[in-house]
């Protein structure tokens, strides 16, 4: 009946405990939850500036080497019409010297013309008699060839110095028209590549003022990631301070309740002990009520309660004994302050585990150390940890405070510890 009764006080003694201390820590994950919560809302903003910083990384990576591009079209086009007013300006010379030959033709042709109009003049005032004459006229058969030889030559030299006329007056008029088609084709080239040049100074023009927005925007958008990037950061200390705190409260609710589990079974043990002391006092005075009574005989119950009082202080030292040895496990013993049971994982220095900054040191700046180093947030750098036996330092991030990742020496070790939860301590 008395241990029945013992174990109905231990029982309402926990469930009065359980009910009261659970909601601080509720009240706490609630908290975190929302913490958790607005960070995920956080970090969506962040994953959307950062993609629309890669987009607009990119096209502005683009747009640079479109402008560049352009730059050397235009470098071409520039070039181009330096050359094409070298040739212009050569054209132009050349036309100008046709133009002379032409007018020196010209004034060839009305010599020429001229000297054939006096020789016609002549022949038809002489007639052909007076050729006939200067022929029937000559002293002898020599001198008669020689006459006719100088008639024919007259009038061969005539007819070869217009053929040549006609052929050099031929000659210069299609130069002249070869040179005026080379000068118009070229003047025709300086305008479309003046055209083109225009053209492709307002898309540089535009390209230019593309990229600028795009820095402009970059700038703003970097901004806002390094806000983000803070804000993150701030999320996640407060996150931490809130597992921390849900934490202490379970060990603290852990301690309360060892301590709570202990006053109950000392306060059970001594009402059972003083249960005992009636029942053994009733039947004294049964026993009394049949015998006569003297002093001896009074003086000998007074040495029983006695004898039951030092049992009884025995009984509440041993509680009191237990409960000093939970409260020293719960709370802050000889492995140090016990702050919960967290979880374990590991991890290395690959990229598969560390990414971008594998190979290098740890947030702290010191290198990793395997049987040495951890990684947790919600504790400053150098904490030492107590765990499974073993004193680790945290000196990286990458974990939520109660989440402990261990470093390995390598990939396949990391692999191999897996998952598991142990308590751990912060050594004093």
């Amino acid at each position: 009946m008395n241990s029945k009764k013992l174990l109905s006080v231990i029982l309402a003694g926990m469930l009065l405990i359980s009910s009261i201390l659970p909601c601080y820590a509720a009240t706490t994950q609630d908290k975190i939850q929302d913490a958790k919560a607005e960070k995920e809302k956080t970090e969506s903003s962040l994953s959307d500036t950062k993609s629309r910083i890669n987009n607009l990384q990119s096209e502005k990576s683009e747009s640079e080497t479109y402008l560049t591009e352009l730059n050397a079209q235009l470098e071409d086009l520039k070039n181009t019409l330096e050359q094409l007013q070298k040739d212009f300006d050569a054209k132009q010379a050349e036309m100008e010297k046709v133009q002379k030959e032409l007018a020196e033709a010209k004034k060839q042709e009305a010599r020429q013309y001229e000297d054939m109009k006096l020789r016609i003049q002549f022949m038809y005032e002489k007639s052909s008699i007076d050729y006939l004459d200067m022929l029937l006229s000559s002293d002898g058969f020599t001198e008669f060839l020689n006459r006719a030889d100088n008639i024919s030559q007259i009038s061969e030299y005539d007819r070869q110095m217009l053929k040549e006329y006609e052929k050099t007056k031929e000659i210069i008029k299609e130069k002249n028209a070869q040179v005026k088609e080379e000068k118009a084709a070229i003047e025709a080239l300086q305008a479309e590549s003046a055209v083109k040049q225009g053209e492709v100074e307002e898309v540089v023009a535009s390209t230019y003022n593309q990229i600028s927005e795009y820095a402009a925007e970059l700038e703003n958008a970097e901004s806002e990631e390094a806000a983000l990037l803070s804000r993150v950061s701030q999320q996640e200390a407060s996150i931490n301070g809130l597992l921390k705190q849900a934490k202490d409260e379970e060990a603290a609710a852990a301690k309360a309740k060892a301590e709570a589990k202990a006053q109950a079974e000392a306060k059970a043990a001594a009402k059972e002990e003083s249960q005992r002391q009636s029942a053994d006092e009733a039947q004294e005075d049964t026993s009394d009520s049949e015998q006569s009574s003297d002093d001896s005989d009074y003086e000998a119950p007074s040495s029983d309660n006695a004898d039951e009082g030092t049992v009884q202080e025995e009984v509440q030292e041993e509680t009191q004994k237990e409960v000093e040895s939970e409260s020293s496990d719960s709370g802050s013993g000889s492995q140090g302050t016990y702050l919960g049971s967290f979880k374990l994982t590991a991890y290395c220095s690959c990229s598969s585990c560390c990414g971008s900054w594998s190979g290098g040191p740890t947030a702290s700046g010191a290198m990793p150390s395997a049987g040495r180093t951890v990684a947790m947030g919600g504790v400053p750098f150098g904490t030492k940890l107590l765990i499974n036996g073993n004193v680790y330092t945290v000196e990286d991030r990458g974990t939520a405070y109660g989440h402990v990742d261990i470093y390995m020496g390598s990939h396949s070790q990391a692999l191999s510890f897996g998952l598991k939860y142990a308590d751990v301590y912060q050594v004093n």
